[in-house]
């Protein structure tokens, strides 16, 4: 039996992907401070995620802390929506062909490797180990994984090779982070990683 204060899991359906407590928004202006929610908060993932605060969010979003917090309890749950919102956008960017080429998969790996390299914020909410009893934060992330999945798999046209990618891509961040290689090395093998993904 849940205790009586506990939250709802997060929603993850695509027309809502808020917490359960809150509405979705549905009209025009609070789709739109949603929109500029997420839309500001993607210039506050280019900082350390300890520099992230929410009230900071909302002050320059022009959006009362309040409902920040009814649709993202906390930071983590901003920072994941920010960069599923972005991987949706990119998904919906690409091609509509059933398999890129081999240039088309190279960008569509460095898309993803640039916005996890250059969103410390983000890459801190994805890298971290996340106790199974934080709720919904892991299913965000099981969210994430899916979508990014199957985005590449629609690229290669094989799902065990586009989670191959992914895991390389992964890999090249963290060794980025950890400044075991040059941003420009991790550049050059993910495109020869791409291309023998490709040849495959």
């Amino acid at each position: 039996m849940s205790e009586p204060n506990s939250l709802e899991p997060y929603s993850l359906d695509l027309a809502a992907g808020l917490p359960q407590m809150a509405a979705a928004p549905t009209t025009p202006r609070q789709l739109l401070r949603y929109a500029r929610i997420l839309k500001t908060a993607a210039g506050f993932a280019q900082r350390q995620f300890d520099t992230v605060s929410l009230s900071d969010v909302s002050t320059r979003a022009h959006v009362p802390l309040g409902t920040l917090y009814r649709y993202f309890p906390s930071t983590v749950h901003l920072m994941l929506a920010v960069y599923r919102q972005q991987l949706r956008e990119l998904n919906d960017a690409k091609p509509a062909s059933s398999r890129c080429s081999q240039q088309e998969l190279t960008g569509l790996g460095m898309e993803i490797f640039h916005m996890r390299v250059m969103q410390p914020a983000v890459e801190h909410c994805l890298s971290r180990t996340w106790d199974t009893r934080d709720g919904d934060i892991p299913v965000l992330l099981r969210d994430i994984e899916a979508l990014s999945a199957e985005m590449v798999a629609a690229a290669i046209g094989d799902a065990g090779r586009a989670r191959i990618l992914l895991h390389v891509i992964s890999g090249l961040v963290q060794s980025v982070n950890c400044r075991r290689i040059s941003l420009f090395d991790a550049e050059k093998d993910l495109k020869n990683a791409c291309k023998l993904i490709a040849d495959a």
